[in-house]
């Protein structure tokens, strides 16, 4: 196993860490209309999870990562029992305050103490405030939030404070800024991913402030692991040898900003396969050819998407506060990755209802100043009628 600079925490983390959100279940997923994954089964298979979570570990992974509402709040608990038998000391645990459930500050005690109890631990590595965005960041602040972590590492229920985000790169810099305690960040990154959410932009700039930086969604929930098939034999005409897994991760370890990238491992093939991928990393600079074949195969991924936004933002600001581009990017995603899990969770849980296309009153104002002549006012109901009713695509 690689091992790799952990922030200014003088503590060294393996390359790969164990995202424990994708665990084995025996009910499996709860599948939608088109095949789409409504939701990741809660029922967890505990003895072949046990058996996933130790094998890494024995294999050099030493950070873990889960969250209280991971698989219907069972992760942390299995968590807690495959850390047993002397486990816990060889890992650096990480877990997450249920922001959004919290309504006043004595809630974050009250989770964080459930949350030990389910890990049996009397600490917690690293503890972070959960999916930070605009709305929930300002919560944090309103409810005194960051006062109670503060007094949860002088107790020692906590060893260090951090977050996890999911929202517009200048809502990151402003978490950043906004307070000088942070030591670690969770941030969604991937090939495909270089200019959404934090982007490498925000990967730069935690960096340059000293905080570590770890990586979720290496693989956007395995899209890229699986891509389709015209995607694929690019890969394969570069170098049939090398999985389009491994290809994502590497891109990933190439950046010295870098600290760790998760991965929810549900097989003990998930993890060698993984582990072997880690064992061959090293912060260096990807090949221009290299480079040049990630960006044939995100330009075909996009083409796949429907609808020719480029983000331009000339359409708004809507007069009914539509996001115009972030619904449409949305539906490209699920288009892009044939997979509508992510898409609909973020329109429906991050998306305010003003926000999203199902808002749109057909005004056709944005449609004046679209360089692109897209018909927005047309293309609003097919959005919400897949990403908000979970109807079929209509790419016409």
């Amino acid at each position: 196993m690689k091992y790799r600079e952990f922030g200014k925490s003088g503590w060294k983390v393996s390359a790969l860490g164990f995202g424990v959100m994708r665990l084995p279940t025996t009910d499996g997923p709860i599948i939608g209309p088109d095949r789409q994954i409504l939701e990741r089964g809660g029922n967890i298979d505990e003895d072949q999870a046990i058996r996933i979570i130790r094998h890494a570990i024995d294999k050099g992974v030493n950070y873990v990562d889960t969250a209280y509402v991971y698989q219907a709040g069972n992760s942390e608990r299995v968590l807690g029992n495959a850390l047993k038998e002397g486990y816990r000391e060889k890992v650096k645990l990480a877990t997450k305050s249920p922001v959004q459930l919290i309504e006043k500050a004595d809630d974050y005690d009250r989770y964080l103490d459930e949350q030990l109890e389910k890990l049996q631990t009397d600490y917690i590595d690293y503890y972070l405030l959960h999916g930070l965005g605009a709305k929930s960041w300002k919560l944090v602040q309103d409810l005194g939030v960051l006062r109670r972590a503060e007094s949860a590492v002088e107790d020692g229920r906590i060893g260090h404070i951090g977050f996890s985000f999911h929202d517009r790169y200048e809502v990151f810099q402003e978490i950043v800024d906004g307070y000088d305690r942070w030591e670690m960040c969770l941030i969604q990154h991937n090939y495909m991913d270089i200019e959404n959410q934090a982007g490498t932009k925000g990967l730069k700039y935690a960096a340059s402030k000293g905080l570590a930086v770890v990586i979720m969604e290496p693989l956007l929930g395995g899209n890229l692991a699986n891509p389709a098939r015209e995607i694929k034999a690019i890969f394969d005409e570069y170098d049939a040898s090398r999985s389009p897994a491994d290809w994502s991760l590497q891109w990933l370890w190439s950046q010295p900003e870098v600290s760790c990238v998760l991965s929810g491992m549900r097989s003990l093939e998930q993890v060698d396969g993984n582990i072997r991928s880690a064992d061959a990393s090293g912060i260096h600079p990807m090949s221009e050819e290299e480079l040049d074949l990630l960006d044939r195969v995100r330009q075909k991924f996009k083409e796949r998407g429907s609808i020719p936004c480029t983000k331009c933002g000339y359409c708004l600001p809507c007069p009914n506060g539509v996001d115009i581009p972030a619904n449409f990017e949305l539906y490209n995603q699920g288009l892009m990755y044939e997979e509508l899990f992510q898409p609909h969770f973020f329109y429906s849980g991050r998306l305010d209802e003003k926000e999203r296309a199902s808002s749109c009153e057909q005004c056709g104002e944005c449609e004046e100043k679209c360089p692109q002549e897209i018909p927005i006012s047309e293309w609003m109901p097919k959005v919400h009628a897949v990403l908000g009713e979970g109807k079929k695509y209509d790419k016409t």
